[in-house]
């Protein structure tokens, strides 16, 4: 059963700090789409779930060659949805990463956790659910 919050920003609510959208995806720890209550967004039972999808994702794109910030983040928030390019700069600042450097799989987590603030803000997930989906299998 899941334990969405009903306060917080959206991605708490749906345990999903990432605001992943809703795709024929079989995530691990998903809400069935037949019980989504949002319609847009992925559900997840719990807050590390969510967190590990961010971290497959991330690691997904890093592979399939969206290997910088800047082509992560036109990836996953494309301008036709989001101000791309201040989020890159956000990212890019908070990580310490020039937009536009080849990053690997070891760099996940820190992005990870800049994606993560510029969705939902400062603190709105707890590290320990952020390393907890990150240890997720």
């Amino acid at each position: 059963m899941a334990t969405q919050s009903t306060s917080g920003t959206r991605g708490v609510r749906n345990n999903n700090p990432g605001n992943i959208k809703i795709a024929n995806n079989a995530w691990e720890g998903k809400v069935p789409v037949s019980q989504n209550t949002d319609g847009t967004f992925e559900q997840f039972v719990s807050m590390p779930y969510g967190v590990r999808a961010l971290r497959v994702l991330l690691t997904n794109y890093i592979n399939k060659g969206y290997n910088t910030i800047e082509k992560i983040i036109n990836k996953y928030a494309p301008s036709s949805e989001n101000h791309t390019q201040n989020y890159i700069n956000y990212v890019s600042g908070k990580t310490g990463l020039m937009a536009n450097t080849p990053v690997y799989s070891l760099n996940v987590p820190e992005i990870l956790k800049a994606i993560i603030e510029f969705e939902n803000g400062q603190g709105h997930v707890s590290l320990d659910d952020i390393n907890k989906g990150l240890n997720l299998p």
